[in-house]
């Protein structure tokens, strides 16, 4: 996993150091640190309702309105976010455009994104909700890409149990 001493990790550290819980977090300087690291144009939080058992949208920057209705709500296993939050893992699609695992759903087209990566917010086994960027291009994110956005993923949700 990533050095908790990497630049984003200390900056994703002090964006969260205030927050109280998930409605005082700071999703939208969240998303924009993610999506200029990551050089990705497009940025989801979900977050998991204990209660309905689905993953809910918290904040997104650059998903077309279309689309906006189709990510509100997630049931775990459904989708990239939705198949990342069941594995507890990361999930990533090199081209969302030609994909044909399974993984992306149809409505995935609808974004115009190509290369994407969904990855839960974990703490130990407990799981908070689910980070993913994308870019508009064919791109497989690196490991340490993915550890990367995985260590984010753990301390927000360290931030958030608190």
């Amino acid at each position: 996993m990533s050095s908790p001493s990497h630049p984003l990790t200390t900056a994703v550290a002090e964006l969260f150091a205030t927050a109280k819980s998930a409605s005082t977090a700071p999703w939208d300087a969240l998303l924009a640190r993610l999506l200029e690291h990551f050089d990705c144009t497009v940025g989801t939080v979900h977050l998991l309702d204990a209660k309905d058992g689905l993953l809910h949208l918290a904040a997104q920057r650059g998903l077309p309105p279309v689309v906006l209705d189709k990510v509100g709500l997630i049931p775990i296993g459904k989708g990239m976010a939705g198949i990342a939050a069941e594995r507890r893992e990361p999930v990533q699609v090199c081209n969302l455009q030609t994909d044909t695992s399974g993984v992306a759903r149809p409505n995935a087209k609808m974004t115009r994104m190509e290369g994407s990566l969904a990855s839960p917010m974990l703490l130990g086994d407990r799981l908070f909700g689910v980070l993913g960027i994308a870019k508009p291009v064919p791109y497989d994110f690196t490991t340490e890409e993915t550890q990367l956005l995985l260590a984010i993923g753990t301390l927000v949700a360290q931030r958030l149990a608190n």
